[in-house]
């Protein structure tokens, strides 16, 4: 969705300021409190916040490949991690091929197998490859968001179907079907983004994404449809079925409510919780909205609204799921928030390659490493020396510091746990 991005989200930050102290109550009481199970993520100030240094021999891709276009990356229980590129992006010479779209990698960077690219009866290879995710039983999905003559390289049909794959690249179910033209009925995908598998229920959760704008859930053993939602839980609409905006001239705080009222375009990517939380980057809108895995929403953060154009591309966990770290800044680093509250607790570039660029995704491993991939463009030069996948050690934690103004800020004692907030209404 574009719109005038500065004023709108110079706006969405005095909204944001307004909610705060509703946005800390809430996500306690949805989690619990403070003392109870495993150990909390610090609040701002406080120091304890995980450091990284970049590796720079991560990935060793084998010499006979070539790697430049990389969407998405993705840990699997084993340590592993996965990557899914655009091989048709990339232009082959005498001495290499462009390199498989899935690849397989361990935490050091050796190469453990690659396949894709080829479609079959059931289904069609994506034309854009967008989305790699793999789940608690080793299946890996993958997702293309081909959706204009714009992002079709192949000039295939559109990329309308997720596909779930055995981690050898056997074909296993797709969901949806190609060449549809887009609607908000529930068999109709239309530009998604990223999925993940929820163990507790067997869902998938599907960003879908640049022209659905919305939340969809899936059985993730057949592929039937159970429920979507868009933004703070309302019904999502398509673009050409929401209604006139107010002009920002003539009330600048309704055209903000009206514009924060739905996802903006793209939602990029969503992750659950092991406690039930649903986290999803809504790149269009600069924030990231965490739901119920049913669709109520809890509360949102805004990020980079000082920053220029679009940002919150990404999102994955610490293992101990203590952190959210967020991609998508237009440098060299990425956001750390605190995951139960959303608090920013810092950024880090953790001595990134030279040259600014967009992290497009963010992905971590068992060992708390972090994993962000550059597409290349206009806006994404970056070291075109170095292959899009960039890995992050996690070298522990920065030391405790005493934050007198914190404790009154931050304490247990000052949460209401009876706080509930359901978002701004159609009308504030």
């Amino acid at each position: 969705m574009k719109r005038n991005s500065l004023i709108g989200f110079v706006l969405a930050g005095v909204v944001l300021l307004w909610m705060l102290p509703r946005t800390f109550r809430l996500v306690y009481a949805q989690s619990g409190s403070a003392r109870s199970g495993s150990a909390q993520a610090p609040h701002w100030g406080e120091g304890g916040v995980p450091q990284f240094q970049f590796d720079p021999d991560f990935p060793k891709v084998p010499s006979k490949w070539k790697l430049r276009f990389v969407s998405s990356v993705a840990g699997d229980s084993q340590g592993n991690v996965w990557i899914i590129s655009r091989p048709r992006n990339v232009k082959s010479d005498e001495s290499s091929t462009p390199a498989p779209p899935v690849m397989e990698f361990d935490s050091n960077g050796n190469f453990v197998r690659g396949w894709g690219g080829e479609g079959g009866p059931e289904y069609q290879w994506p034309s854009n490859e967008h989305g790699i995710s793999v789940d608690y039983k080793g299946f890996v999905w993958i997702i293309g968001n081909a959706d204009s003559k714009s992002n079709n390289p192949a000039r295939l049909p559109n990329d309308n179907q997720i596909l779930k794959f055995t981690k050898e690249g056997k074909f296993v179910m797709a969901i949806g079907r190609n060449n549809q033209t887009g609607s908000n009925a529930t068999e109709v995908l239309r530009g998604a983004t990223n999925m993940y598998v929820y163990p507790k229920t067997n869902e998938l959760f599907v960003s879908d994404g640049y022209g659905n704008s919305r939340v969809m859930v899936y059985d993730a053993d057949t592929g039937k449809f159970k429920r979507m939602w868009g933004a703070y839980g309302h019904k999502p609409l398509d673009m050409d079925q929401r209604p006139p905006r107010s002009k920002p001239k003539d009330d600048p705080w309704l055209a903000v409510s009206e514009v924060l009222q739905q996802f903006g375009s793209p939602v990029h990517d969503l992750k659950v919780s092991s406690d039930g939380l649903v986290y999803v980057a809504d790149r269009g809108n600069k924030r990231v909205q965490l739901f119920t895995t049913d669709g109520k929403f809890l509360t949102e953060q805004f990020l980079g609204l000082d920053l220029p154009g679009e940002s919150v591309g990404g999102l994955a966990f610490s293992p101990d799921e203590r952190f959210l770290y967020v991609s998508g800044a237009p440098t060299k680093g990425f956001w750390i928030l605190n995951r139960k509250t959303l608090e920013v607790l810092g950024t880090t570039e953790a001595g990134a390659p030279k040259g600014g660029f967009y992290h497009h995704m963010i992905g971590t491993d068992s060992k708390g490493n972090i994993y962000t991939v550059r597409v290349s463009g206009a806006n994404n030069k970056g070291d075109v020396s170095h292959a899009p996948v960039y890995k992050y050690t996690f070298k522990g934690y920065s030391p405790k510091t005493s934050c007198a103004p914190c404790e009154p800020i931050r304490t247990e004692e000052s949460l209401d746990s009876s706080y509930s907030h359901t978002g701004p209404t159609e009308s504030q």
